[in-house]
């Protein structure tokens, strides 16, 4: 996976984003695509109509750089596991 600098991402549209509003899980490439699926559950401070379209786009990015995706539904991701 590609490293982005902070410079990096202030450049990149919003639309390159899972989360575009809050700017959380860069969609730039397959590497990316496949870190966003396996923390799409680790990320806070999300509304569940933000998850919904998340999912949305990184199944659009997933289909784009050819990276498969077995969940057929975010519901089907791994719970998050938060260390207490």
């Amino acid at each position: 996976m590609s490293e982005l600098s902070t410079e990096d991402r202030k450049k990149m549209p919003g639309k390159l984003y899972a989360f575009p509003d809050k700017r959380k899980e860069p969609l730039e490439d397959a590497a990316h695509v496949r870190n966003a699926i396996a923390r799409f559950n680790q990320v806070e401070g999300v509304s569940e109509a933000e998850r919904d379209g998340a999912w949305e786009r990184i199944k659009a990015a997933a289909r784009r750089f050819g990276v498969e995706v077995s969940e057929s539904s975010r519901g089907d991701l791994k719970p998050n596991r938060r260390k207490t």
